[in-house]
């Protein structure tokens, strides 16, 4: 497998973003992970998720930050390791996680109980299972896919940590060519201010009114798709508050960076109604009243949409190469 190209965005990254210490070690740990389960013949997704926090200070106490707690991009994972894959989970520092996902909402000091022992601080701690519902099948399933391997947790919590970090992920599964996904789901800030121009201590509201001159953020999906995983099934996501632009701004993304398809959806209905479009066509899918009321959730269809594209796509591959 050929070495992933550079791209033109290479030196703007390092010059513009700060280098996490840890990159070349995650994307190691990335590359073998990849590596492992494409010789057990499994397909791999790498699944962005969260939001992406922008400092406005060198010693950070203000920044920007968006809506998005990593729900879809958690609950995605579960349903893609049911379908075979085994999944790199690059997320937001305290998003929703797979599995846990499914009780953030609970106090979990309020599930369990203390049964009393001899002695301070002894006792014995029990699960209400009642303020937990499902928790003994979900542990069940969260440590079958634990004790598979099938699941690597990376984090992130700044923009800058995120951009580096894909672009280290991206790298690291080109070696397994089309068997490789990206399913684009992190809600990454379209606008930063470069370390250069950063102040470094508390911007002081003495000084009055705030004013901010923010760079766009490159985009880094098209040297993803040309340079640095150009075999991959990439998916990225489109999120608009007005659905009259919502299938142009789709199609405009997949003749801008020709990649493989577009998770569309707006932002009110989002939970509910999600168009999938690729370059030959164009799939509603919705989630009724009455599913949701069995359990259903819209990500379980957008997977199964995209596995199923991703088999033609891997085919299509091997025959271009016979």
């Amino acid at each position: 497998m050929a070495e992933p190209r550079i791209s033109s965005i290479d030196g703007k990254l390092a010059e513009e973003f700060a280098v996490p210490s840890h990159v070349e070690e995650v994307k190691e740990k990335m590359a073998a992970f990849a590596a492992r389960h494409a010789k057990a013949g499994r397909r791999v997704v790498l699944i962005t998720s969260g939001g992406t926090k922008v400092p406005l200070e060198s010693r950070t106490v203000r920044f920007l930050d968006n809506f998005s707690s990593g729900r879809r991009g958690a609950s995605s994972a579960e349903y893609f390791i049911e379908s075979g894959y085994a999944v790199i989970f690059l997320h937001r520092h305290r998003s929703l996680y797979p599995y846990t996902r499914l009780f953030s909402t609970i106090n979990m000091l309020d599930a369990l109980q203390l049964r009393a022992g001899d002695g301070e601080g002894a006792g014995e701690v029990l699960v209400d299972q009642l303020v937990l519902p499902n928790i003994a099948r979900v542990l069940k399933r969260y440590n079958e896919v634990k004790d598979g391997g099938l699941l690597l947790p990376i984090e992130f919590n700044t923009l800058s940590e995120y951009l580096h970090l894909l672009k280290a992920a991206a790298q690291a599964l080109s070696s397994i060519g089309s068997k490789a996904m990206f399913y684009l789901a992190a809600a990454v800030s379209d606008f930063y201010i470069p370390a250069s121009e950063m102040p470094e201590h508390k911007i002081q509201s003495s000084n009055g009114p705030l004013q901010l001159s923010m760079k766009m953020v490159p985009k880094i999906l098209s040297p993803l798709v040309k340079d640095w995983a150009p075999q991959a099934f990439v998916t990225s996501f489109k999120l608009e508050t007005d659905p009259t632009i919502l299938l142009d701004r789709a199609r405009r993304a997949l003749d801008t960076y020709r990649h493989q398809a577009v998770v569309a959806n707006v932002l009110d209905s989002r939970r509910g109604y999600v168009v999938v479009v690729t370059p030959e066509s164009r799939d509603e899918l919705v989630v009724t009243e009455g599913d949701v009321e069995k359990g259903v959730e819209i990500e379980e269809r957008i997977v199964s949409n995209l596995t199923t594209a991703h088999n033609r796509f891997i085919t299509q591959q091997g025959a271009g190469r016979k």
